[in-house]
């Protein structure tokens, strides 16, 4: 029977039908709650033929270790950059994922966050539970620009929520869709940089990789216009969280709202939990009774299709 290392807890965590998928499919299911880090997963691997993974680091040394048994690895969700997909590839194991599924769930959470800063809606509602009735002033949206870093599905999902809200909405990036920008009236920027003087609100939408590690910098943060507001459901290291830290102290940064971290779960002591005007939430942009569904069932097809010896539904690498 083939063994599968199930680590997702988005995917064990809510019902649906690939549950009963992925017990159809008669595979051994070893079950870990993620995301694991290399220590922790290397002790899992060795007699497994699977993973059906989430954000956990799947290394060099655990794809090793892994051989030569290992046959797929099957992300559930988009991000892979805890997954090396290089050298899996030269270790001619398929790295399937799941690409189109989960953009608007992911849409949706970062105008929560959005909103939940400008009209102070978090803080108003912990005085409120508390028996204070401190009224505090929000500020509207509308008539602001909203730049928008990728403008791949979820951005563009971003987009066209920003104009229903009345935003101006301008975008950098290397992809780029010429008909959905003026459709929607997106304005291209030239640079990063570009992009940063000029919104008022910075939404982040792009991949983690050695490129966009730090991004936002603290060179970056001291070009934006003072009072921004920062909102990031892509990747925490995207922002270099010191810098980060201390402009919200200083109140450069008028509010960061971040459903992703650095470090995950965070230490204690993470800076970003404490700091002004920041709300965090626990990597939940995605992790909607719908959402889960269809990255579980693609995820799960993926890995029934190639064991199967069919085509995956989508796959990463080319082998």
């Amino acid at each position: 029977m083939l063994r599968i290392l199930l680590t997702t807890t988005s995917y064990q965590d809510t019902p649906g039908e690939h549950h009963q998928l992925l017990e159809d499919a008669n595979f051994e299911i070893v079950r870990e709650r993620g995301p694991l880090s290399e220590e922790q997963i290397l002790e899992c691997v060795g007699d497994i033929d699977g993973f059906l993974c989430g954000d956990d680091a799947i290394t060099q040394s655990v794809i090793d270790k892994s051989l030569p048994r290992l046959k797929v690895i099957s992300k559930y969700g988009i991000g892979l950059d805890k997954i090396d997909v290089n050298y899996a590839t030269e270790k001619k194991i398929p790295v399937l994922f799941t690409p189109g599924v989960n953009h608007t769930t992911v849409a949706e959470h970062s105008f929560g966050l959005l909103l939940g800063l400008e009209r102070k809606i978090v803080t108003e509602a912990n005085f409120t539970r508390e028996g204070d009735w401190k009224r505090l002033t929000g500020n509207e949206i509308m008539g602001k620009t909203i730049g928008i870093v990728g403008l791949g599905r979820i951005g563009q999902e971003v987009a066209i929520r920003a104009k229903a809200f009345g935003l101006n909405a301008i975008a950098y990036g290397n992809y780029w869709d010429e008909s959905f920008a003026n459709d929607f009236k997106v304005e291209r920027c030239k640079s990063l940089k570009d992009l940063i003087k000029n919104a008022d609100i910075i939404s982040l939408h792009t991949k983690l990789n050695d490129k966009t590690r730090h991004m936002i910098d603290e060179e970056c943060i001291g070009l934006m216009k003072p009072g921004v507001i920062i909102i990031n459901t892509a990747r925490g290291e995207l922002i270099d969280t010191v810098a980060l830290f201390q402009a919200l102290e200083s109140d450069h940064v008028g509010g960061y709202g971040a459903d992703v971290l650095d470090q995950e779960p965070p230490p204690p002591d993470h800076p970003l939990l404490t700091a002004k005007n920041c709300i965090i939430t626990p990597h939940i942009g995605s992790r909607t009774y719908q959402s889960v569904q269809r990255q579980a069932g693609m995820a799960t097809q993926n890995l029934i299709n190639f064991l199967e010896g069919k085509p995956p539904l989508a796959q990463a690498n080319d082998l």
